[in-house]
Formats: C-alpha cells, sequence, structure tokens
C-alpha cells in the first residue's frame, strides 16, 4: 500500500476536527517555510564560504544565527540540531580564517 503526500483525506465529521484540519492546512505551511528559510540561510553560508568571501560569509553567519534559532525556539526543529548546524557554520568559517 503506497501513500502519496498528496493522498486523498478523509473528511471529519465533528466541528472540532474539521477546525483542526482547518489549522494544520495553515500550520504546515507556515512550518514548511520557515524550513525552508532554514535550508536557504545555510545553503548561503556555505556558498559564501566556498566562493572565499570571509566578509560576506561571516554576515550571512549572523543572520542564518537568528533564522535557525528561531526554528528552533518555535519547536520545528530540536534545540541540538539548530546547535549542531551553528556550530558545524561556524567550524567552516574558522577554517576559512586560518
Amino acid at each position: 500500500m503506497a501513500t502519496s503526500s498528496k493522498a486523498k483525506k478523509k473528511t471529519v465529521r465533528l466541528a472540532s476536527g474539521r477546525k483542526r484540519a482547518r489549522q494544520d492546512v495553515k500550520l504546515n505551511a507556515a512550518n514548511t517555510a520557515l524550513r525552508s528559510r532554514f535550508r536557504t540561510a545555510i545553503k548561503n553560508v556555505q556558498k559564501a564560504v566556498l566562493s572565499g568571501d570571509k566578509a560576506k560569509a561571516t554576515d550571512l553567519y549572523k543572520s542564518a544565527q537568528s533564522v535557525i534559532d528561531s526554528i528552533a525556539d518555535k519547536g520545528i526543529f530540536h534545540k541540538n540540531k539548530a546547535a549542531r548546524h551553528k556550530s558545524r557554520l561556524s567550524a567552516k568559517l574558522k577554517a576559512l580564517s586560518a
């Protein structure tokens, strides 16, 4: 039984369930957008590091830090995952300056 992400959902009978389903659509869209911002921020820092532009990479890292922290605060990612990503990015920055 293969299920796709676009699988047809059963309609909910209870009013509270229908409201929950409406809320889930909005929350899912918000979480998806935040996850996308997270990935983009990390990619931007990595590209700057690969190009060797230390000033740009440092600037992008500072903005990426706030994006990563906000996502961890909202509970979309675990705080340890956020810390791991920040640590790896800062290690790349440090290696760039060395």
